[in-house]
């Protein structure tokens, strides 16, 4: 086999073996998750996972170092469009509420990590913050600082417009058990999931532009341009 040829399959191997990783670890956490779980979703032998990887531990890093990576990359592209900073900052947070919903094995593998930094057993969290989510909170600021300077967007703190952007995003998902137990309502219902998407984006077409009018249009605009993930409503236990 040429050596371009076996360097493929390799890779090949290697992101199989990553992408059952993710969904193993993120259903069952790093100590309920079984290596030969993983050996047998990716379909290659526990010898061949231990040759690319060390040990558990060690898969479990390299996991969540590909999932961050990608959010990462996916929001570098999204801040670096060739549009307005405003538009840019309602496309961020558009992407942002997708993300939440959508990519549910980086969501629960971050949630497992934050519980493990704050108790001490997590070491990636650091190097995590470092080489994938620092470049794209800079790259954010930035942005927004841009479109302030420019007199697009409303003279405030850079910080305190993005807490508010995205804020607003993981508080809808993470009160929605609550939601649902007081109001009868389930937030997490398509329809419903759609409706806050659209309001969150329009609200902050009015909200953070200095010319509410157009920042209504971008918003619609935005969304228009936008459509929901595919995939993004798996079948949901309603107890």
């Amino acid at each position: 086999m040429p050596r371009t040829r076996q360097t493929a399959h390799a890779d090949h191997s290697r992101d199989r073996i990553l992408h059952a990783a993710i969904r193993e670890f993120s259903e069952h956490g790093l100590a309920g998750a079984r290596t030969s779980a993983i050996a047998s979703a990716a379909r290659v032998n526990k010898a061949l996972l231990y040759y690319y990887f060390r040990d558990k531990e060690a898969l479990y890093a390299a996991a969540l170092e590909e999932v961050a990576g990608k959010v990462a990359d996916d929001a570098l592209a999204v801040l670096g469009l060739d549009c307005s900073a405003g538009e840019r900052v309602l496309r961020f947070a558009l992407q942002h509420f997708d993300r939440i919903f959508s990519r549910h094995g980086f969501q629960s593998l971050m949630q497992q990590e934050m519980v493990r930094f704050r108790t001490g057993q997590s070491h990636a969290m650091r190097i995590l913050a470092k080489k994938a989510f620092e470049p794209m909170w800079d790259r954010t600021l930035e942005t927004v600082g841009d479109g302030i300077r420019s007199g697009e967007l409303c003279n405030v703190d850079p910080m305190q417009m993005m807490y508010t952007a995205l804020g607003a995003n993981v508080f809808f998902f993470l009160s929605s058990p609550m939601v649902r137990l007081v109001t009868a309502i389930d937030p997490l219902d398509p329809a419903a999931v759609a409706g806050r998407r659209t309001a969150a984006i329009e609200y902050l077409g009015q909200t953070i532009f200095t010319d509410r009018k157009r920042g209504a249009r971008l918003a619609k605009a935005v969304l228009a341009a936008t459509p929901i993930p595919e995939n993004a409503f798996p079948e949901r236990k309603t107890a």
